[in-house]
């Protein structure tokens, strides 16, 4: 029993060393093999019932991911709350009434917490999350390579200026992507993500009433969601065809002119993507083994070195 309660307080103690000394070490699929066995489950049994209630939380899982990888890399910093002397990143332009999912990454680390305490970073729990999500609504599963820690900071400038927005030409979308190390096929794999998932019509208004590669049957039907001079809010799907299914949809619906938003469609606009566009719409499977390695790959990105990190007992806030 001494050795055990030993053990236990050895892996909390270098769990919170990495506050002063930052700890990226290299990920690996069986980094909680001896820790954390159960991670793995207790993530899926807590996703499961999630995206079954709502699939389109599914969808918000990950984009809660790249959210957070694309801003400093992944290390969950997109999961601090404000409070009076911290500005995080919830507010942020792209993230601010649009990033979903706080409360089941709370549901996940409260279940983690209590059979494995002070062990598993919040940021390995949205990896993990992301990857079910996207398995729960019948895309591919990949192992998830873990080990990540979490940051004790965040920045809403710098997550104002890193995530793409939905005005993105295809040039300045695989720039963004480039600059994190994510090459123009991953940039193209990773969009493909919107074959699930809402977008609210503030976002796809200008498409729908002012440019001229578009289905006219599909500008039609979506201008009746999204008036011009109001409903802002109100939500459309992705990919209308099979919204709540993981497939390769979203490419066929760009070979058609039916991508909802601009930068969807300026993957299929006469340029460097179109080939692989047609190649995932074609080819299901490649579209998804390209996809898990691309998650893969952006899963990899990690804070800069010297960020201080630690694994956090509340994804919501510092220790």
């Amino acid at each position: 029993m001494g050795f055990l309660l030993a053990r236990r307080s050895y892996i909390v103690v270098a769990a919170l060393l990495c506050v002063v000394v930052p700890c990226n070490a290299k990920l690996s699929t069986k980094f909680y093999a001896k820790t954390c066995p159960s991670v793995e489950a207790i993530v899926r049994a807590v996703m499961a019932p999630a995206v079954a209630v709502e699939p389109r939380m599914g969808a918000s899982i990950i984009r809660l991911f790249f959210h957070d990888c694309f801003v400093n890399g992944c290390d969950s910093s997109i999961l601090l709350d404000d409070t009076p002397t911290f500005t995080g990143e919830k507010n942020a332009g792209a993230n601010a009434n649009s990033v979903r999912g706080y409360e089941v990454m709370d549901a996940i680390k409260m279940r983690v917490e209590a059979s494995c305490k002070a062990t598993v970073s919040c940021a390995d729990i949205v990896a993990l999350a992301a990857r079910d999500a996207v398995n729960l609504l019948s895309g591919p599963a990949w192992s998830v390579p873990l080990g990540r820690k979490d940051t004790r900071t965040a920045s809403q400038s710098a997550a104002n200026a890193n995530l793409p927005g939905p005005g993105s030409s295809a040039a300045s979308l695989i720039a963004a992507f480039a600059a994190k190390g994510l090459s123009a096929r991953a940039m193209t794999a990773l969009s493909g993500a919107h074959t699930v998932g809402r977008v609210r019509c503030l976002f796809f208004r200008g498409r729908i009433y002012g440019e001229p590669n578009i289905n006219a049957t599909f500008t039609a039907a979506w201008q009746k969601t999204c008036p011009q001079t109001r409903g802002g809010g109100n939500l459309a799907p992705f990919d209308d065809q099979t919204p709540d299914t993981f497939d390769n949809a979203y490419y066929t619906n760009l070979v058609e002119q039916r991508g909802l938003m601009h930068s969807d469609q300026e993957l299929f606009s006469g340029g460097s993507q179109d080939a692989l566009v047609r190649k995932y719409s074609d080819n299901a499977k490649i579209f998804a083994g390209d996809f898990a390695k691309a998650m893969v790959k952006m899963g990899g990105l990690v804070p800069a070195a010297g960020t201080p990190t630690v694994v956090r007992l509340n994804c919501r806030m510092l220790n």
